[in-house]
């Protein structure tokens, strides 16, 4: 019998992440969910936990300690790491051009988008590198790829999230890990909703090509596929998911 593949989600309360906690546990991943707001993930673990297995870790990204101890829990509690979506992110200010940003949120972007995603990285890797290999996928964003005008941190910190990617693919393609990033464009989560009025939403909508905003559960999709069925050779990669607005 082959032996239970371990997943390690963060951001894994709402959104993206939530999503793709759900299609791991509906795939048979132990699915290790974490968050930095708790009430929020024991409620996704409460209901997940009909399906599969899976367990609630608190884990605030911008912590370096204590992401190095949500994944040593994790390989504690399982016993070995086989994957890990790093989906944990925020976008910060809208709105203010690059000269007008403050400093405050300047830091807490790049606190949480790029060096949370270092950090996970960080204690990932060997535990996925002691269990024969596997995969990594960060969740960047189609500002990790092209200029998004108003939200300089969060572009900053997204192409930085697409280059930390490359740079771990090659270092660990020997290894046997596959580190690779998807790039969503516009998705329908409440950190957006939260963000945009009704008319960006329309603006939003009227501007893609497909003529709507993506939903969480495509983009987990594409994610389970990168750790689950995609080809061997497949590494490095920023993969845009923009219902074809950057073409």
């Amino acid at each position: 019998m082959a032996e239970r593949r371990v997943v390690f989600v963060t951001g894994a309360a709402s959104g993206i992440g939530r999503a793709t906690a759900t299609a791991f546990v509906g795939r048979g991943y132990a699915t290790a969910l974490a968050d930095l707001h708790e009430d929020a993930g024991r409620l996704v673990e409460s209901e997940l936990r009909s399906v599969g297995e899976c367990a609630f870790f608190r884990c605030d990204v911008t912590d370096d300690d204590a992401v190095r101890e949500a994944v040593g829990r994790v390989v504690a509690t399982y016993g070995r790491l086989d994957a890990a979506f790093n989906a944990a992110g925020i976008d910060g200010e809208h709105g203010k051009r690059t000269a007008e940003g403050t400093i405050e949120n300047w830091n807490q972007v790049i606190a949480v988008d790029l060096t949370g995603t270092w950090s996970c990285m960080r204690y990932e890797l060997p535990a996925i590198v002691e269990s024969g290999g596997g995969s990594i996928v960060n969740c960047a964003s189609v500002a990790g790829l092209r200029a998004a005008p108003t939200v300089s941190a969060y572009t900053a910190a997204k192409h930085g999230v697409v280059g930390l990617t490359r740079v771990a693919a090659r270092e660990y393609a020997a290894a046997g890990v596959r580190v690779n990033a998807i790039c969503p464009g516009t998705v329908d989560t409440p950190m957006f909703r939260h963000s945009m009025a009704a008319d960006d939403i329309a603006r939003f909508v009227s501007m893609n090509p497909s003529g709507r905003v993506a939903q969480p559960e495509e983009i987990a999709e594409i994610v389970l596929w990168l750790c689950d069925g995609a080809p061997s050779f497949l590494t490095g990669q920023a993969i845009a998911v923009d219902g074809g607005a950057g073409a």
